[in-house]
């Protein structure tokens, strides 16, 4: 007699690679929800899964479509799938996340180090994402230091609605609001504390004409401080792209952004390595900087796809000081082509 061989957690976690978060295009384990996996006997199946969300629905399918796909498993025995369901984290206020008007996702672009080039991801992912024919808004969320206005050649003051709400700035098809549109002065500081932190951040996102948005991107400050969990803890996230460079220094704060995703229950959609190697225009030949593959091993790690690799590069540099976009001045060099690669990846990850 055959004895079927005992089941593996990498076969539980493949076969759960099967089932899609409802709503979504990507499976429940790359979506960090499958907590754990214990197998007994070699053939009892006992997977944990956690989850914030307040719609019954939701688990209900999971549990469902997860136990037809372990009960596929050859040799399979008893299967007990266990959920922690939590309600969505809430702010101070009592507010949970919830879904801006009118927009269909919110995708944030985030990095735990300063000075990785996280603004001009974002600039030119919002710019791609338009080109490929979506709707889209760009926030710029931080506070002290905006720089969307500048990229896009952007420096009118915003302007109120009839109801008191905020025009943003339309710039290369991509509708815009930064602290920089009302500041009215590229020297003006924003000397803000916390309480007012939170309130401007909620006025960017909520008190802000978008109208109907495809895509709302948000060019979130470096680090894990009050704007990052204000935004984490009231907007309904459809997930992050995390910002690295591929020295280690960067890599370790952007798993502390990772981490923040993870512990909010945000989908971590991929990562994205910025300066990843300089080609010489001289010969050709290509300079590893600041190293070569931490953001490939860094997506290996959380179990996300690296969604693509930027080069420096000497007219992304002077696009973004001119006030447009490479992505928008150069769409078919090389960094417009890998920004356009990115934004088809997350609009097949995430489509309207």
């Amino acid at each position: 007699m055959n004895i079927p061989a005992a089941i593996t957690e990498d076969q539980v976690r493949d076969q759960l690679r099967q089932v899609r978060y409802p709503g979504f295009s990507r499976d429940i384990v790359s979506f960090g929800i499958v907590k754990s996996v214990e197998i007994a006997d070699g053939r009892d199946v006992t997977v944990m899964i956690s989850l914030a969300t307040n719609q019954p629905a939701i688990p209900q399918q999971i549990q469902k479509e997860s136990e037809a796909a372990l009960r596929a498993l050859p040799g399979v025995g008893r299967v007990d799938l266990r959920f922690d369901i939590q309600n969505p984290i809430t702010s101070t206020t009592g507010v949970g996340p919830n879904r801006i008007d009118g927009v269909r996702h919110v995708l944030a672009v985030a990095s735990g180090k300063g000075g990785v080039g996280k603004s001009t991801v974002a600039a030119n992912l919002a710019v791609a994402l338009r080109r490929q024919g979506a709707r889209v808004g760009l926030c710029d969320c931080d506070l002290y230091g905006p720089s969307i206005g500048l990229m896009f050649g952007a420096r009118e003051p915003a302007t109120a609605t009839e109801d008191e709400r905020i025009n943003p700035v339309d710039a290369h098809g991509v509708r815009l609001m930064s602290m920089a549109f009302l500041l009215g002065s590229d020297e003006s500081p924003a000397i803000l504390r916390g309480p007012m932190v939170t309130k401007y951040t909620q006025q960017f996102l909520r008190r802000v004409a978008w109208g109907e948005l495809d895509y709302l991107v948000l060019d979130l400050p470096p680090g894990t401080g009050d704007i990052q969990l204000t935004i984490v803890q009231t907007v309904a996230l459809s997930g992050a792209v995390i910002v690295t460079t591929p020295q280690e220094v960067a890599l370790i704060d952007a798993r502390k952004a990772a981490s923040m995703f993870a512990k909010t229950n945000v989908p971590v959609l991929g990562i994205v390595e910025n300066m990843s190697y300089f080609v010489s225009p001289g010969d050709g030949a290509r300079h590893d900087i600041f190293g070569v593959g931490g953001g490939r091993r860094e997506a290996a790690r959380l179990r996300v796809p690296l969604l693509g690799e930027i080069p420096i590069d000497i007219a992304t540099r002077e696009s973004g000081d001119r006030g447009r976009p490479i992505v928008a001045a150069e769409p078919d060099g090389v960094v417009g082509r890998v920004f356009t690669d990115i934004a088809e990846r997350l609009q097949r990850t995430l489509p309207v």
